[in-house]
């Protein structure tokens, strides 16, 4: 079922979690309905660099809103978007996962205005366009085609042995369901992630120009449990963002914590900018770090 994972401690450890506890003979098992599985979704299941799919999607909503307002063209991050700055709209994430919030301020800020008042539904059909036609500016392939098999194929596996799978994110809920079904297998109504503030007004759904919270640090677990109402079993990331998740996972049942690390230039990227913390946790507490040059016998389809 793991095809496309190579033999190895990350693999060994991933099939030795999941035998003692789903046996029913092993001291460890973990009850069906307590195999809940949290995984981020930007750089874990998908690529995430030079910068975050949903973020292309945004810098064009902005790169609209400049071409129709001069005027926008020399402040942040309007000014990146029109020029299709990919390297400072990047830079606003790591130096977020860093502890600097300042360019990334500047990004939600603009964001959320440019989707005051559009309906939950007009957005919907917006980002299946978006995923319908548009490309990653590096790899050269549809971003519909830029989910990593490997993980797909641990999602299946766990879901084999009655584990139920989450997407946890700090990317935008309602930029995720729409394409979490075709891409991963994971319905709408199991995606977590940032949302914008929704208003109802007459029959409608419409978004506010606020977030309504950034589910992202410290507010996953919040999120998490707001949800679920379960502390997860298997926590998966790849970044510093993801580090309370991971800490979250499993208090008083066994734990599997998994790190997706990108060291292969080749086949994606050899960057891990904004999780150096989460990578020097990992090895200390000894959590699974999965490396994608020497785990993964294929990276994408």
């Amino acid at each position: 079922m793991l095809a496309s994972w190579r033999d190895g401690p990350a693999r060994r450890a991933i099939e030795d979690f999941v035998r003692r506890t789903t046996d029913p003979s092993s001291p460890e098992v973990i009850p069906a309905e307590e195999r809940i599985v949290v995984t981020d979704n930007d750089g874990t299941l998908w690529c995430e660099k030079p910068m975050p799919i949903q973020l292309d999607f945004l810098v064009r909503r902005l790169g609209v809103l400049a071409t129709a307002d001069p005027s926008l063209r020399d402040q942040q991050p309007y000014q990146a978007a029109y020029e299709r700055d990919t390297r400072w709209l990047g830079a606003a994430m790591v130096k977020h996962y860093r502890g600097d919030d300042t360019d990334l301020g500047l990004l939600k800020a603009a964001v959320t205005s440019a989707f005051d008042a559009v309906e939950v539904e007009e957005y919907d059909r917006a980002v299946r366009a978006f995923f319908a036609e548009a490309d990653h500016p590096t790899l050269g392939r549809p971003y519909r085609a830029c989910g990593f098999v490997p993980m797909v194929e641990l999602l299946r596996y766990l879901e084999a042995h009655d584990f139920t799978v989450y997407i946890a994110s700090g990317g935008d809920r309602d930029f995720m369901r729409p394409i979490a079904p075709e891409l991963y297998g994971v319905p709408p109504e199991r995606v977590i992630g940032s949302a914008l503030g929704i208003d109802y007004r007459d029959g409608r759904l419409l978004y506010r120009a606020e977030m309504d919270f950034f589910d992202d640090g410290p507010e996953k677990p919040v999120r998490i449990w707001s949800r679920i109402g379960r502390r997860p079993v298997i926590a998966i990331g790849n970044a510093n963002g993801d580090l309370p998740m991971l800490e979250f996972a499993g208090v008083g049942l066994p734990a599997l914590r998994l790190v997706v690390r990108h060291d292969d230039a080749e086949r994606e990227t050899a960057d891990s900018g904004g999780a150096e913390e989460l990578l020097a946790r990992a090895a200390r507490e000894g959590w699974t770090v999965i490396s994608m040059k020497d785990d993964w016998e294929r990276v994408f389809t």
